[in-house]
Protein backbone atom coordinates (compact mmCIF):
# COMPACT_ATOMS: atom_id res chain seq x y z
CA UNK A 1 0.00 0.00 0.00
CA UNK A 2 1.15 3.17 -0.96
CA UNK A 3 2.16 5.84 1.66
CA UNK A 4 -0.71 8.47 2.81
CA UNK A 5 -0.22 12.10 1.90
CA UNK A 6 0.90 14.22 4.66
CA UNK A 7 -1.72 16.70 4.18
CA UNK A 8 -5.55 14.56 3.48
CA UNK A 9 -7.50 16.61 1.24
CA UNK A 10 -10.31 18.19 2.67
CA UNK A 11 -13.37 18.75 0.25
CA UNK A 12 -15.55 19.58 2.93
CA UNK A 13 -12.95 22.59 4.52
CA UNK A 14 -12.46 23.92 0.66
CA UNK A 15 -16.08 24.00 0.01
CA UNK A 16 -16.28 26.12 3.45
CA UNK A 17 -12.95 27.91 2.57
CA UNK A 18 -15.09 28.96 -1.12
CA UNK A 19 -18.11 30.02 0.52
CA UNK A 20 -16.53 32.16 3.17
CA UNK A 21 -13.77 33.97 0.96
CA UNK A 22 -16.77 34.88 -1.83
CA UNK A 23 -18.80 36.41 0.71
CA UNK A 24 -15.89 38.36 1.88
CA UNK A 25 -15.00 39.37 -1.62
CA UNK A 26 -18.44 40.78 -2.99
CA UNK A 27 -17.20 44.26 -2.01
CA UNK A 28 -14.38 43.36 -4.69
CA UNK A 29 -16.25 41.92 -7.16
CA UNK A 30 -18.44 45.02 -8.84
CA UNK A 31 -18.88 48.54 -7.26
CA UNK A 32 -22.27 48.83 -5.07
CA UNK A 33 -23.89 50.53 -8.41
CA UNK A 34 -26.64 48.06 -10.60
CA UNK A 35 -28.85 45.82 -9.55
CA UNK A 36 -26.59 43.02 -9.55
CA UNK A 37 -27.00 39.66 -7.09
CA UNK A 38 -25.00 36.79 -6.13
CA UNK A 39 -26.25 33.73 -4.50
CA UNK A 40 -24.70 30.52 -3.45
CA UNK A 41 -26.34 26.80 -2.66
CA UNK A 42 -24.36 24.03 -0.97
CA UNK A 43 -26.32 21.18 -2.64
CA UNK A 44 -24.34 17.72 -1.74
CA UNK A 45 -22.65 16.84 1.45
CA UNK A 46 -19.41 15.73 1.26
CA UNK A 47 -18.70 12.39 0.34
CA UNK A 48 -16.81 10.72 3.58
CA UNK A 49 -17.35 6.99 4.88
CA UNK A 50 -16.37 7.68 8.38
CA UNK A 51 -16.34 10.29 10.80
CA UNK A 52 -12.25 10.00 10.86
CA UNK A 53 -11.96 10.58 7.40
CA UNK A 54 -11.83 13.23 5.11
CA UNK A 55 -15.01 14.29 2.19
CA UNK A 56 -13.33 13.05 -0.86
CA UNK A 57 -16.05 15.76 -2.99
CA UNK A 58 -17.38 18.52 -1.83
CA UNK A 59 -20.05 20.84 -4.17
CA UNK A 60 -21.13 24.90 -4.18
CA UNK A 61 -23.23 26.29 -6.41
CA UNK A 62 -23.13 30.13 -7.78
CA UNK A 63 -25.85 31.81 -9.08
CA UNK A 64 -25.40 35.11 -10.32
CA UNK A 65 -27.57 38.08 -11.95
CA UNK A 66 -26.16 41.49 -13.32
CA UNK A 67 -27.93 44.07 -16.23
CA UNK A 68 -24.92 43.22 -18.30
CA UNK A 69 -22.66 40.85 -19.51
CA UNK A 70 -19.50 42.65 -18.35
CA UNK A 71 -20.48 42.72 -14.80
CA UNK A 72 -20.62 38.61 -14.96
CA UNK A 73 -17.21 38.17 -16.29
CA UNK A 74 -16.45 40.16 -13.67
CA UNK A 75 -17.75 37.84 -10.24
CA UNK A 76 -16.68 35.04 -12.68
CA UNK A 77 -13.32 36.05 -12.57
CA UNK A 78 -13.20 36.89 -9.03
CA UNK A 79 -14.76 33.25 -8.32
CA UNK A 80 -12.23 31.42 -10.25
CA UNK A 81 -9.52 33.03 -8.49
CA UNK A 82 -11.29 32.02 -4.96
CA UNK A 83 -12.18 28.39 -6.14
CA UNK A 84 -8.29 28.22 -6.88
CA UNK A 85 -7.68 29.64 -3.73
CA UNK A 86 -9.95 27.59 -1.29
CA UNK A 87 -8.95 24.30 -3.20
CA UNK A 88 -4.94 25.20 -2.96
CA UNK A 89 -5.29 25.74 0.84
CA UNK A 90 -7.40 21.91 1.60
CA UNK A 91 -4.97 19.78 -0.48
CA UNK A 92 -7.86 19.38 -3.29
CA UNK A 93 -8.04 19.98 -7.41
CA UNK A 94 -11.18 22.53 -8.42
CA UNK A 95 -13.71 21.55 -11.35
CA UNK A 96 -16.18 24.11 -12.64
CA UNK A 97 -19.38 23.19 -14.70
CA UNK A 98 -22.12 25.54 -16.24
CA UNK A 99 -25.75 24.73 -15.33
CA UNK A 100 -26.43 27.11 -17.28
CA UNK A 101 -26.19 30.94 -18.81
CA UNK A 102 -29.07 33.55 -19.83
CA UNK A 103 -28.29 36.30 -21.89
CA UNK A 104 -30.25 39.74 -21.42
CA UNK A 105 -33.45 39.98 -23.31
CA UNK A 106 -34.46 41.70 -26.56
CA UNK A 107 -36.84 44.40 -26.24
CA UNK A 108 -39.64 44.46 -28.33
CA UNK A 109 -42.09 47.55 -27.75
CA UNK A 110 -44.28 46.23 -30.55
CA UNK A 111 -45.49 43.00 -28.88
CA UNK A 112 -45.46 45.39 -25.98
CA UNK A 113 -48.23 47.56 -27.22
CA UNK A 114 -50.29 44.78 -28.19
CA UNK A 115 -49.55 42.53 -25.02
CA UNK A 116 -51.17 45.51 -23.22
CA UNK A 117 -53.60 45.85 -25.04
CA UNK A 118 -55.18 42.81 -24.09
CA UNK A 119 -54.10 42.71 -20.33
CA UNK A 120 -56.86 46.17 -20.40
CA UNK A 121 -59.20 43.86 -22.21
CA UNK A 122 -58.97 40.90 -19.97
CA UNK A 123 -58.88 43.38 -16.85
CA UNK A 124 -56.91 43.49 -13.73
CA UNK A 125 -57.81 40.34 -11.32
CA UNK A 126 -60.73 40.57 -9.55
CA UNK A 127 -60.64 38.93 -5.74
CA UNK A 128 -64.65 37.72 -4.77
CA UNK A 129 -65.43 37.22 -1.20
CA UNK A 130 -64.10 33.74 -0.73
CA UNK A 131 -60.70 35.22 -1.28
CA UNK A 132 -61.31 37.81 1.05
CA UNK A 133 -62.12 35.51 3.61
CA UNK A 134 -59.06 33.69 3.21
CA UNK A 135 -56.98 36.81 3.20
CA UNK A 136 -58.62 38.06 6.42
CA UNK A 137 -57.86 34.40 7.92
CA UNK A 138 -53.73 35.22 7.41
CA UNK A 139 -54.47 38.49 8.76
CA UNK A 140 -55.93 37.19 11.75
CA UNK A 141 -53.50 34.35 12.29
CA UNK A 142 -50.63 36.73 12.57
CA UNK A 143 -52.17 38.40 15.31
CA UNK A 144 -53.37 41.32 12.95
CA UNK A 145 -57.19 43.15 12.61
CA UNK A 146 -58.52 41.15 9.67
CA UNK A 147 -58.98 44.65 6.89
CA UNK A 148 -61.69 44.73 5.05
CA UNK A 149 -59.55 45.03 1.69
CA UNK A 150 -56.77 42.90 2.74
CA UNK A 151 -55.28 42.77 -0.78
CA UNK A 152 -52.99 45.70 -2.08
CA UNK A 153 -54.69 48.15 -4.22
CA UNK A 154 -51.67 47.88 -6.64
CA UNK A 155 -53.57 44.25 -7.77
CA UNK A 156 -56.21 45.95 -9.46
CA UNK A 157 -54.34 48.52 -11.41
CA UNK A 158 -53.49 48.32 -14.93
CA UNK A 159 -49.90 49.99 -15.60
CA UNK A 160 -49.08 51.47 -19.02
CA UNK A 161 -45.72 49.54 -20.18
CA UNK A 162 -44.31 53.58 -20.32
CA UNK A 163 -45.26 53.64 -16.96
CA UNK A 164 -43.94 51.04 -15.40
CA UNK A 165 -40.58 51.55 -17.01
CA UNK A 166 -40.74 55.13 -15.70
CA UNK A 167 -41.17 53.29 -12.37
CA UNK A 168 -38.29 51.13 -12.81
CA UNK A 169 -36.00 53.57 -13.98
CA UNK A 170 -36.68 55.99 -11.25
CA UNK A 171 -34.77 53.17 -9.03
CA UNK A 172 -31.92 52.02 -10.96
CA UNK A 173 -28.56 53.68 -12.63
CA UNK A 174 -29.15 56.06 -16.21
CA UNK A 175 -26.81 53.51 -17.51
CA UNK A 176 -28.65 50.26 -16.44
CA UNK A 177 -30.61 49.36 -19.53
CA UNK A 178 -31.98 45.48 -18.76
CA UNK A 179 -33.81 44.83 -14.94
CA UNK A 180 -34.43 41.56 -12.96
CA UNK A 181 -34.21 38.25 -14.63
CA UNK A 182 -35.53 35.02 -15.74
CA UNK A 183 -35.04 32.65 -18.56
CA UNK A 184 -37.68 33.10 -20.76
CA UNK A 185 -34.76 35.81 -21.65
CA UNK A 186 -32.83 33.58 -24.31
CA UNK A 187 -35.96 33.01 -26.48
CA UNK A 188 -36.22 37.41 -26.93
CA UNK A 189 -32.99 36.49 -29.45
CA UNK A 190 -35.03 33.68 -31.50
CA UNK A 191 -38.69 35.39 -32.01
CA UNK A 192 -40.24 38.64 -31.46
CA UNK A 193 -41.37 38.15 -27.59
CA UNK A 194 -42.91 40.04 -24.89
CA UNK A 195 -43.44 39.66 -21.39
CA UNK A 196 -45.85 40.83 -18.60
CA UNK A 197 -46.95 40.75 -14.72
CA UNK A 198 -49.85 40.13 -13.31
CA UNK A 199 -49.64 40.89 -9.64
CA UNK A 200 -50.68 37.58 -7.68
CA UNK A 201 -52.63 38.04 -4.57
CA UNK A 202 -50.22 39.86 -1.75
CA UNK A 203 -51.69 41.18 1.62
CA UNK A 204 -51.81 45.17 2.07
CA UNK A 205 -48.72 46.27 3.50
CA UNK A 206 -48.66 47.57 6.90
CA UNK A 207 -47.02 50.51 8.64
CA UNK A 208 -44.03 48.90 10.90
CA UNK A 209 -44.85 45.37 9.96
CA UNK A 210 -43.57 42.47 7.35
CA UNK A 211 -45.47 39.69 6.61
CA UNK A 212 -43.31 36.61 6.40
CA UNK A 213 -43.11 34.57 3.14
CA UNK A 214 -44.98 31.99 3.83
CA UNK A 215 -48.44 34.31 3.97
CA UNK A 216 -47.40 35.22 0.39
CA UNK A 217 -47.11 31.11 -0.38
CA UNK A 218 -50.07 30.35 1.35
CA UNK A 219 -51.76 32.53 -0.84
CA UNK A 220 -50.59 31.11 -3.93
CA UNK A 221 -51.79 27.82 -2.74
CA UNK A 222 -55.38 29.04 -2.17
CA UNK A 223 -57.11 28.79 -5.63
CA UNK A 224 -59.76 31.69 -4.79
CA UNK A 225 -56.51 33.92 -4.43
CA UNK A 226 -54.92 32.52 -7.29
CA UNK A 227 -57.01 31.67 -9.91
CA UNK A 228 -58.43 34.99 -10.54
CA UNK A 229 -54.40 35.80 -11.78
CA UNK A 230 -54.65 32.84 -14.00
CA UNK A 231 -57.95 33.66 -15.47
CA UNK A 232 -56.35 37.45 -16.48
CA UNK A 233 -52.95 36.11 -17.74
CA UNK A 234 -54.52 33.40 -19.95
CA UNK A 235 -57.08 35.51 -21.32
CA UNK A 236 -54.37 38.17 -22.00
CA UNK A 237 -51.85 35.24 -23.54
CA UNK A 238 -54.88 33.75 -25.93
CA UNK A 239 -55.90 37.52 -27.35
CA UNK A 240 -52.39 38.80 -27.71
CA UNK A 241 -52.21 35.44 -30.03
CA UNK A 242 -55.06 35.86 -31.50
CA UNK A 243 -54.13 39.36 -32.23
CA UNK A 244 -50.81 38.81 -34.11
CA UNK A 245 -52.40 35.77 -36.13
CA UNK A 246 -55.33 37.99 -37.44
CA UNK A 247 -53.82 41.55 -37.84
CA UNK A 248 -50.82 41.21 -40.22
CA UNK A 249 -49.53 44.84 -39.67
CA UNK A 250 -48.86 44.30 -35.98
CA UNK A 251 -47.28 40.97 -36.46
CA UNK A 252 -45.20 42.80 -38.72
CA UNK A 253 -43.85 46.16 -36.83
CA UNK A 254 -43.15 43.30 -34.37
CA UNK A 255 -41.14 41.47 -36.93
CA UNK A 256 -39.50 44.46 -38.49
CA UNK A 257 -38.30 45.47 -34.33
CA UNK A 258 -37.17 42.36 -33.77
CA UNK A 259 -34.59 42.08 -36.89
CA UNK A 260 -33.70 45.57 -36.44
CA UNK A 261 -32.60 45.08 -32.36
CA UNK A 262 -30.76 42.08 -33.25
CA UNK A 263 -29.08 43.04 -36.31
CA UNK A 264 -27.93 46.31 -33.90
CA UNK A 265 -26.80 44.28 -31.03
CA UNK A 266 -23.09 43.13 -30.33
CA UNK A 267 -23.55 39.75 -29.23
CA UNK A 268 -26.75 37.81 -30.74
CA UNK A 269 -25.44 34.54 -30.54
CA UNK A 270 -26.97 32.46 -27.44
CA UNK A 271 -24.51 31.74 -24.56
CA UNK A 272 -24.77 28.36 -24.65
CA UNK A 273 -20.73 27.29 -25.10
CA UNK A 274 -21.00 24.47 -21.87
CA UNK A 275 -21.73 20.96 -21.82
CA UNK A 276 -25.54 20.11 -21.11
CA UNK A 277 -25.64 19.61 -16.74
CA UNK A 278 -27.18 16.14 -17.31
CA UNK A 279 -24.29 14.22 -15.15
CA UNK A 280 -24.28 15.97 -11.99
CA UNK A 281 -25.07 14.34 -8.52
CA UNK A 282 -28.55 15.94 -7.87
CA UNK A 283 -30.92 14.28 -5.24
CA UNK A 284 -32.87 11.65 -6.44
CA UNK A 285 -36.08 10.61 -4.38
CA UNK A 286 -37.10 6.79 -4.21
CA UNK A 287 -39.12 5.08 -2.37
CA UNK A 288 -38.29 1.90 0.18
CA UNK A 289 -40.00 -0.45 2.31
CA UNK A 290 -39.10 2.18 4.80
CA UNK A 291 -41.32 4.94 2.67
CA UNK A 292 -39.92 8.00 0.68
CA UNK A 293 -36.10 8.81 1.29
CA UNK A 294 -33.92 10.34 -1.02
CA UNK A 295 -30.02 10.40 -1.35
CA UNK A 296 -27.44 11.45 -3.69
CA UNK A 297 -26.76 9.06 -6.60
CA UNK A 298 -23.50 8.70 -8.29
CA UNK A 299 -22.36 10.59 -11.92
CA UNK A 300 -21.62 9.12 -15.00
CA UNK A 301 -17.94 9.56 -14.58
CA UNK A 302 -18.21 8.07 -11.16
CA UNK A 303 -19.59 4.74 -12.84
CA UNK A 304 -16.71 4.68 -15.92
CA UNK A 305 -13.80 4.75 -13.32
CA UNK A 306 -15.87 1.83 -10.92
CA UNK A 307 -15.91 -0.01 -14.31
CA UNK A 308 -12.02 0.42 -14.61
CA UNK A 309 -11.43 -0.41 -10.87
CA UNK A 310 -9.83 3.39 -10.30
CA UNK A 311 -12.83 4.10 -7.90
Amino acid sequence: MPPAPPFPPGANDAVVAMYSLSKMMRDHMLPHAGTWTLNEAILASGQATADNLAAQMAMIMFAARAPAAEMLKKIFAVLDRNADAAAAAAHCTVKRHWVSKSKPGLANHAMAEIAYANLALAGAPAYGDEAVRAARALQRELGLEPMAKPFADELSQLIPPEEAERRVRHDIPAWQTHYTSDDYTDMSWFAPTVRFYVGRATLKALPGFAYPEWALNALGGIPSCIDPTVATAGKTIAATILDLMTDGSGLARAKVEFASRRAAATDPDPWCDYAPPIDFPWPEYVVTPRGREWWIPATGADRALERRGKL
